[in-house]
């Protein structure tokens, strides 16, 4: 340890030292603990938000997407075949986790006092061990019952349940438009939530066989695949080889494979998220200019509060080098305290909102009924190294204020 550092943490820790200077100090050291604070909580909470959305959208429709060239932004799917070979050529793709087919089918669900537009969306049977990717969004948002098994079961959402005043183990009726008109009885064998209100209303859930029947499809073809991949973060490098895995293929009828991503298919939604980001950064900036001020005035303060003993070291020999090193390494016992303080308040606080749920939110706006929360412990431990690293930058200019004190002056002014 060295001479300097002692001497700082002697100033910093004696009780008679700086006496007058302690609540400026305090007031500092409440002003970084609370920038940090805020900083750590801003990154959980946009990070776990972005995180929620992203998994509820890729939820309805996996991560990337398979179609036919020839479809029309709607529900109504030109079918294409999915061949085991090509199942298994995609499945072979490094970060894809699951690979699954579907169908659907756009239709009216009526009772005797409601009707609901609703798009009927089949996935492979839920009991079969290698489809259970396809179906974990679901169970995992399950309000009650059970995942469709038999094949008129359906899976309807709780929205589309109350409006239609429906429970589990009811019928409905399912009205069907082409070329002639179909009707099929469904039976409910579960009810799930996922507050996107917006995909809520829309989805009903059932065995892929049921919606290849309603669309007068052969076994294999269907309305596309559905891929899911390990991570988001290597969404683009995926879809490039997925991209050049099907392109210029055709399937057994002619049609041509065309896959988007879950961005590509939903622009609108990413775009929003992409904007939290920049509010992140302003909130950091900002918290990092309140907390630099603080630093700034702390160490200032403490500078004038110790003029004797600046101009005492200087008369026993001390150097401009040696004189500033004392305050830089006081105000940095100051800041690491701060931010000491300010991860226990900050994730104190994120972890009570993650567990508990203390803060609603509007799901028909924002897609969930309450703040998410998320702990990336690697943007954190990045975010206090740049907290650490600005505010240490912030000290060199106050610093330079102890290398003007004259001794002479000082023991003229004692």
């Amino acid at each position: 340890m060295t001479t300097e550092w002692q001497i700082a943490r002697r100033l910093y820790y004696s009780s008679a030292a700086h006496r007058t200077a302690r609540p400026a100090v305090r007031v500092a050291l409440a002003g970084i603990t609370i920038g940090v604070a805020v900083m750590i909580v801003t990154v959980c909470v946009v990070i776990g938000f972005k995180r929620t959305v992203t998994e509820k959208v890729a939820g309805f429709g996996a991560h990337i997407q398979i179609t036919s060239f020839d479809n029309n932004n709607t529900y109504e799917y030109q079918p294409i075949y999915a061949p085991d070979s090509l199942l298994e050529r995609l499945e072979a793709i490094e970060h894809v986790v699951s690979v699954n087919t579907f169908a659907t089918k756009p239709g009216m669900l009526k009772t005797l006092d409601n009707f609901q537009g609703i798009v009927l969306k089949g996935l492979p049977v839920a009991s079969e061990q290698q489809t259970e990717a396809a179906w974990q969004f679901f169970s995992n948002n399950m309000v009650s019952g059970t995942l469709p098994q038999a094949p008129n079961d359906i899976l309807l959402s709780q929205a589309n349940a109350r409006l239609l005043g429906l429970s589990v183990g009811e019928s409905v009726l399912c009205y069907f438009v082409g070329d002639a008109l179909k009707v099929r009885k469904f039976t409910i064998s579960g009810i799930y939530n996922s507050s996107f209100a917006e995909y809520d209303k829309l989805f009903v859930i059932c065995p892929l066989p049921t919606v290849n029947q309603l669309n007068g499809w052969e076994p294999t073809q269907v309305s596309g695949i559905e891929l899911r991949l390990d991570n988001l973060r290597h969404l683009d490098e995926t879809y490039d080889e997925v991209y050049f895995s099907v392109a210029n293929r055709l399937d057994e009828e002619g049609s041509a494979y065309y896959p988007q991503s879950v961005i590509q298919m939903h622009p609108a939604v990413f775009y929003w998220l992409d904007l939290l980001d920049m509010n992140v950064w302003v909130i950091i900036l900002l918290m990092l200019a309140v907390s630099g001020f603080n630093i700034v005035s702390g160490l200032i303060i403490l500078i004038l509060d110790a003029i004797p003993l600046i101009g005492i070291l200087k008369a026993l020999g001390a150097n401009n080098r040696f004189i500033r090193r004392i305050f830089i390494h006081e105000a940095t016992i100051l800041i690491g305290k701060g931010m000491l303080w300010g991860n226990m308040v900050g994730l104190l606080l994120a972890g009570v909102q993650h567990f508990f749920h203390l803060i609603p939110l509007d799901a028909a706006t924002y897609y969930v009924p309450f703040v998410p929360v998320a702990f990336p412990w690697l943007g954190l431990i990045a975010l206090n190294i740049l907290i650490l690293g600005v505010s240490l930058l912030t000290l060199l200019a106050p610093s330079t204020l102890a290398t003007r004190i004259s001794p002479a002056r000082v023991m003229h002014f004692e």
